[in-house]
């Protein structure tokens, strides 16, 4: 029958054996090749001792590992047949004159022969800052022999050294990884204050001619009625200029609050692409007037359906409104899988965009076709949707003649 504490120790043993592991994993060092500063060490701790033999070892919760070695090649070995693991969790250096005639170690493989033939043995545990123990610092012989009192506390400083070389470069890398993670973003911020600056410059132009256009309107028609009696048409005209001018910057500056909220926490939800582009016919039912759009098959993703709603209806939008002057416009909108998730595409027959120019229409305000109106923030909103839900999008010229925009989503893990 099981000792009512059977149960609790071994959990206990498997929490010590985790928290160990762990500890370990965060030096990465068992797969490395042995490091200069270790194996120096180790080499110290031979000349200390007065032994030809010694080894750093790291245990986890099934193996050995010989990090770094004097005297013999590192290798790996089973914990069961670890001396070190006998002794792993003795507070003081354990010293053994002869591990042949001490019963914890007489049937041990590296005492038998099997492995090895130790006879002088002296550990001492390896403590990391967490208070974890990881292994040991080990020297040894294969002739029984004593230490003094000296070389033992010499053991145990050396000990010490060994976490504090393993801490020294894991702080190293720790501060590599962050100063890479400083730089990163450093150089983000200089992207993003240029891309800044020259995008204020361009609301500020593009903002410029409406609103020169509605003071020009407004003074004209200030002049008409200082005067006398306006002309009613010309009032007209000059108002009706006013108001497309009023118009157009607020569509600018619609569109530029529109891009400015992506990026931010999306919505992550089932969303049938069907459904959307049936909704997105209904909203761009005048612009579409004339226009022939098919729709395929389309999947149901997952995403923020406001936003991938407003990827779609860009998308058609913008191929309803590239066309030759007269014609109607004639649009697909198809989908298959692909290796990364599924792929849209909307494919038109319009003006194209020249391919020196298809990296670019992403970036905000770029106009390539200044006839057609616009802001130029509308691929620069779907590039922005996109990126956020981890998705890629491209150019391609439709055969034929025309632009086909494709967008890549990904397919979340089941």
């Amino acid at each position: 029958m099981l000792s009512p504490m059977g149960p609790l120790v071994d959990q206990a043993t498997v929490e010590v054996d985790r928290r160990r592991v762990v500890e370990i994993d965060r030096y990465q060092v068992l797969l490395d090749p042995p490091r200069s500063d270790l194996v120096a060490l180790v080499d110290i701790a031979a000349q200390v001792a007065d032994v030809p033999l010694a080894t750093i070892n790291l245990i986890t919760d099934v193996a050995q590992h010989q990090i770094a070695t004097k005297g013999f090649d590192a290798s790996v070995c089973s914990r069961e047949d670890s001396m070190c693991n006998v002794v792993l969790h003795e507070g003081a250096p354990v010293v053994v004159a002869d591990a042949s005639k001490d019963p914890r170690f007489a049937d041990n493989p590296f005492v038998t022969g099997e492995i090895g033939e130790v006879r002088f043995y002296a550990t001492h545990q390896l403590v990391s800052p967490q208070g974890v123990v990881i292994g040991t610092l080990c020297v040894f012989d294969t002739v029984p022999r004593e230490i003094t009192d000296d070389q033992e506390r010499a053991l145990v400083e050396l000990a010490e050294r060994v976490v504090d070389l393993l801490e020294l470069e894991l702080r190293t890398r720790e501060l590599a990884a962050s100063v890479a993670e400083l730089e990163r973003a450093r150089d983000e911020l200089q992207r993003s204050n240029s891309q800044l600056t020259a995008f204020a410059g361009q609301v500020s132009h593009d903002l410029r001619n409406p609103l020169t256009t509605v003071r020009m309107s407004l003074s004209m028609l200030a002049e008409e009625s200082e005067e006398g009696a306006p002309d009613p048409a010309t009032s007209t005209y000059l108002l009706s200029r006013a108001e497309r001018g009023t118009e157009r910057m607020q569509a600018l500056i619609d569109d530029l609050l529109a891009y400015a909220r992506i990026g931010g926490r999306i919505a992550s939800k089932p969303v049938d692409l069907g459904l959307v582009a049936a909704a997105v016919r209904d909203d761009l039912a005048e612009a579409l007037s004339g226009a022939t759009l098919e729709v395929g098959e389309l999947p149901v993703v997952t995403g923020d359906p406001v936003q991938l709603r407003a990827v779609l209806q860009n998308l058609v939008a913008n191929a309803a409104k590239f066309v030759p002057a007269g014609e109607p416009a004639r649009i697909r909108v198809a989908s298959r899988r692909v290796e990364a998730g599924w792929r849209i595409e909307v494919v038109d027959h319009g003006l194209g965009i020249a391919p020196e120019d298809r990296e670019r229409v992403f970036e905000p305000l770029t106009r390539t076709h200044e006839q057609v109106p616009g802001s130029g923030i509308g691929l620069a909103t779907v590039r922005r949707v996109v990126d956020a839900h981890a998705g890629s999008i491209g150019i391609e010229e439709t055969p034929g003649g025309g632009t086909t925009v494709w967008v890549e989503l990904p397919v979340p893990p089941e």
